[in-house]
Parts: structure tokens; C-alpha cells; sequence
């Protein structure tokens, strides 16, 4: 297994116990029985464990959507996971540090929705465009936040339909341009 998955299992191991908060990167490093200098080497700290472990998780919808996979299968998958791993994901969450995954988040999904739109059209994003595709990624987060952390009885299926149709006209526009839609 790879050093920095043994890393994430070992916080999700110390969460069962601990609040994200409480929890120190010697608690980690203990648990997995690895040095803390092995730990420093993959990651600055632990916000920036919880950062890389969900890039995986990210990046493993944004491939279905290179694959020709649409925006709702993609969310689907994405809530899926968040939802087998809810105990990680709501202490990661909850956290408001510098660095937190709120805002990782909002800069990986519309660093990627910018990317595919404009790759796929080979034109910049109007200034409407971008509005609206950045209230929509904050928008969508703040949805996926609140359904996590008020444990909301919306399957991972309803919650992508409806994020999907909460789109702003000139997203939706956009997205069905390029087949994500």
C-alpha cells in the first residue's frame, strides 16, 4: 500500500476516537507506526493529508468526465464516497483552518470546469459565464457541505439531480455544449 494511503487510513483510524481538531500528526504517525519525518516528507500537515486524500476522490470524477461521463455521474460517484467515508469527510469538513477543503475544493472543481469549457471550446469564459460558474461551485459545495454535516436523508443520487438543476442558465449552456450535460 502506498505510503500516503497508509497515512489517510491511520486519521481515519484516530477520528474514530478524536476530534479532527485534537488529533496531531504524532497520533498519525503513531498509529501507523511510521516516523514522523516519513510524514513530513509526503505532507506539510495534516490539513494537507486530508487535501490530498480527497484529490483522489476528485480526480477519480473528473476522469469519468474525461471518459465522456456526464457532470450528474461524476457528482453521483463523487457523493457516493463521501458519504462510505462520512466520519472522514464530516471532521475534514467541519474544519475552518487556513488550507481547509472547502476551499481546496472550490479551487480544484472550478480550476476543472474552467479547464474543460474553455479546452472544449477553445474560447475564454465571458465574464457571465465565470460569474455564475463560480456561484454555482460555491454554491455546490455549500449543498454537499450541509447534506453531510446535517445529516440530510437525500441519497448521493437526489443530491447530484438536484445540483444538476440548480445550474445557472449560462453553466447549463456551457455544460450541454460540451456533452457534460
Amino acid at each position: 500500500m502506498d505510503t500516503k494511503y497508509i497515512f489517510a487510513d491511520a486519521l481515519k483510524t484516530c477520528m474514530k476516537k478524536s476530534p479532527y481538531e485534537k488529533i496531531t500528526v504524532k497520533d498519525i504517525t503513531d498509529t501507523c507506526n511510521l516516523s514522523r519525518q516519513t510524514f513530513y516528507r509526503h505532507f506539510l500537515d495534516k490539513q494537507d493529508l486530508v487535501n490530498w486524500y480527497f484529490d483522489k476522490i476528485l480526480q477519480e470524477s473528473f476522469k469519468h468526465m474525461g471518459e465522456g461521463k456526464t457532470i450528474y455521474e461524476a457528482l453521483f460517484k463523487k457523493f457516493t464516497f463521501i458519504l462510505q467515508e462520512k466520519l472522514f469527510f464530516r471532521a475534514a469538513f467541519q474544519n475552518d483552518d487556513q488550507n481547509n477543503l472547502r476551499d481546496h475544493d472550490f479551487e480544484l472543481i472550478l480550476s476543472f470546469y474552467t479547464d474543460r469549457i474553455q479546452s472544449k471550446t477553445g474560447m475564454p469564459l465571458s465574464s457571465i459565464l465565470k460569474f455564475q460558474l463560480e456561484m454555482y461551485c460555491q454554491s455546490s459545495i455549500y449543498m454537499t457541505v450541509k447534506w453531510l454535516l446535517e445529516d440530510t436523508p437525500i441519497s448521493p443520487a437526489t443530491l447530484a439531480s438536484q445540483l444538476c438543476d440548480a445550474m445557472p442558465p449560462e453553466v447549463k449552456k456551457a455544460f450541454v455544449s460540451i456533452d457534460l450535460l
